[in-house]
């Protein structure tokens, strides 16, 4: 069903209540998304991004429901990717008059995705489409996150912003005054940590480039998730703070465990961390989703990472996330590393070299037990937890 947004603004999107992985299992979605779209009505129409394949005829038949498709003049492609564009070989068939518009890099994907041989408008940064008492502005915003990415902005301030500022969300309601904010903060931090977090620089020069502009912004209406409509600039400063990546005074610990003695080494460690007041969490990675630690990972001040030697290698489930930790790019994060072993022992020096291609210091030297810790062994992780504590303290 549309829903007015705004005077002669509809979300004509849908709901996907069931979806649990995203980017095939890239990305784990506890909640739910939608995939947001939006109807302008004026003395022209356009229609702003589509949606998922699998929900097109959902989402064709509610959009016939609220405007002669043959009456759509422009099909706006903020993104090309498929959950955002995936109804458009339909729509096209159906829009005869409509002409698409997309960013010079959006035509590259689009011929690419479909194979198609689409009449396409590209449009540049500071580029207007005219549309009766109101008007487009485009704004291109390449890695965020795609190089086709681009912003519209509606000109009585509605900034639809594709993927940006956006979560994989499910709820009753479309805005954001009408949720748990808990649930809200959750899934707009981990969407961010997740796939934003590697062009947190282009993040930042976005918005200040956006705020030079000095365009109005009543509403931020992302294509995941709900819309921003209270106090709508509060995720633009959650990106800027995201984005800058300044780490706060806590760290994590992550590790798996085989036999239980990482899992020990792992508590004692937490321990001379809580010994010098400093806040942590523990994830055992076999057991947690590694997304929701990611989510957690990307403003922490101290990473401390365990695992047992296996078969001259890591447990498969940190050795994940050491490497999401290196591809997403984090920064500014104090280190250490611990670990058992019965035979070989590469444990500790494999994590280290990993931290250190992450670029995290090394705060201490590692800690390395063989079978089971010996009470020495755990005054080392003890001692451990304080150093990282300090560390980050004085950090």
């Amino acid at each position: 069903m549309a829903i007015e947004v705004a005077k002669d603004l509809f979300w004509v999107g849908v709901v996907d209540w069931s979806l649990r992985h995203f980017h095939g299992h890239e990305l784990s979605t506890h909640r739910g998304s939608t995939y947001n779209c939006f109807l302008i009505k004026d003395e022209k129409t356009a229609l702003v991004d589509t949606v998922w394949a699998p929900f097109a005829g959902q989402y064709i038949q509610q959009l016939k429901a609220a405007v002669d498709l043959a009456r759509i003049d422009y099909i706006i492609v903020n993104h090309a990717e498929p959950d955002h564009s995936g109804a458009l070989p339909e729509l096209v068939r159906l829009c005869p008059n409509a002409q698409l518009i997309c960013s010079t890099r959006g035509a590259d994907s689009l011929a690419g995705l479909y194979h198609a041989d689409w009449k396409l408008q590209t449009v540049k940064t500071g580029q207007r489409l005219p549309l009766g008492r109101r008007q487009l502005t485009f704004i291109e915003a390449p890695m965020l996150h795609w190089p086709d990415s681009m912003f519209t902005h509606l000109s009585d301030g509605i900034l639809l912003p594709n993927d940006a500022f956006g979560q994989h969300y499910a709820t009753a309601f479309r805005f954001n005054d009408q949720v748990d904010q808990e649930e809200l903060h959750c899934e707009a931090l981990k969407y961010y940590a997740n796939i934003l977090a590697p062009f947190s620089a282009q993040v930042l020069s976005k918005i200040d480039e956006l705020l030079k502009l000095n365009l109005p912004v009543s509403m931020i209406l992302p294509s995941h998730g709900v819309m921003w409509r209270q106090d709508p600039l509060q995720i633009v400063r959650k990106y800027q703070e995201w984005a800058s990546q300044r780490p706060q005074k806590r760290a994590t610990i992550l590790y798996d465990t085989m036999w239980e003695g990482t899992r020990r080494m792992a508590d004692v460690i937490g321990e001379g961390l809580a010994d010098e007041q400093l806040p942590y969490k523990a994830y055992h990675t076999a057991v947690t989703d590694r997304n929701d630690v990611i989510a957690d990972l990307l403003l922490t001040g101290a990473v401390i990472v365990g695992s047992p030697t296996q078969n001259r290698g890591l447990m498969p489930s940190v050795a994940s996330v050491l490497e999401d930790l290196l591809r997403l790019g984090f920064k500014n994060k104090q280190a250490a590393a611990f670990g058992t072993y019965g035979w070989s022992g590469e444990c500790v020096k494999l994590i280290e070299e990993r931290l250190a291609a992450c670029k995290f210091p090394l705060a201490a030297p590692g800690v390395r037990a063989k079978w089971m810790p010996t009470d020495q062994d755990l005054v080392a992780c003890r001692e451990l937890g304080r150093k990282l504590a300090l560390a980050v303290q004085a950090g």
